[in-house]
């Protein structure tokens, strides 16, 4: 209650619909503060291949200043995306339950799946921000990007908008499904947890419900993150099909599933805290506004 008395001034500010992206972002913000470092490990293990600790070795080898180096773009895309992902999908299941009569013999799911596949098609326009990302990340191109701004201007002026979207194809494969997925989910999980009493039960509830679901998602589409990352982490020559690039790694990797999953452990408790964050932050944020 007290919370509520404590902030009209913020839910005033905001449409009923409209809190469903300030929420998003707010949840992502405190997300990738937390979770960016162990996000550059995973980023490591990914790219290269290598164990935990050598990806670690190498964070410490770049020094403290480079620890968040690459930070602006998550920072950016995640809180506009997570904004899109939850405030697209109340949007559009609001127009299409509206447009589908409930005589029409289609199932809600349906369309509130339809709803989440379109939110995480949306996304990947904002995908030049993991682009950036990637190459801020990658060691080898310390020397060569400077900084968010730098690295666009280079990309812009050297390549075109095209470069910005290199990967593309991996992302669009990830998103509308695992948007299904994780909407289509997220009751149902919730539903067969303890029965909550308190605005703490909730949120411990809802920590569970996003973590479970976020991990299971990031282990499933790991191989597009892998793939994403290579086709990313190029600057410059041709546009590789994503199958190609994906060959190309198996091959690499001695045609061995536990190197191409290499870094999914790490992947998975980052998920695991990564969505359980997002999910409670989301949810109390809701209630507070």
């Amino acid at each position: 209650k007290s919370s509520k008395r404590s902030s009209p001034h913020l839910g005033a500010a905001l449409t009923p619909r409209g809190k469903h992206y300030a929420c998003g972002s707010i949840a992502a913000f405190t997300n990738i503060m937390v979770t960016f470092p162990i996000q550059k490990v995973l980023f490591r293990q990914q790219l290269h291949g290598v164990r935990a600790r050598e990806a670690v070795g190498q964070l410490q080898r770049d020094g403290m200043r480079n620890l968040y180096r690459g930070l602006l773009p998550p920072l950016l895309q995640k809180t506009t995306t997570v904004a899109i992902m939850f405030g697209l999908y109340e949007d559009f299941s609001h127009v299409l339950l509206d447009q589908v009569s409930t005589g029409s013999g289609i199932p809600e799911l349906v369309t509130r799946s339809f709803a989440a596949a379109l939110a995480g098609t949306a996304e990947a326009a904002l995908m030049p921000f993991e682009r950036v990302q990637t190459l801020l990340q990658d060691h080898r191109h310390h020397g060569r990007f400077h900084n968010t701004a730098h690295t666009f201007r280079a990309l812009l002026s050297e390549y075109g908008v095209k470069e910005c979207y290199r990967g593309l194809v991996p992302v669009l494969i990830r998103n509308g499904p695992s948007n299904m997925l994780f909407f289509g989910l997220r009751g149902p999980i919730k539903e067969q947890l303890p029965e909550a009493s308190s605005r703490a039960g909730h949120l411990v509830n809802d920590f569970v419900c996003g973590g479970v679901l976020g991990a299971a998602l990031g282990i499933m589409f790991y191989p597009l993150n892998v793939v994403k990352s290579r086709a990313q982490s190029q600057v410059g020559g041709a546009f590789r099909p994503c199958g190609e690039v994906l060959m190309t790694i198996w091959r690499e990797r001695g045609g061995s599933v536990t190197m191409l999953f290499r870094g999914a452990h790490l992947n998975y408790h980052r998920s695991l805290l990564s969505w359980g964050i997002i999910n409670a932050t989301y949810e109390l944020l809701l209630k507070v506004f």
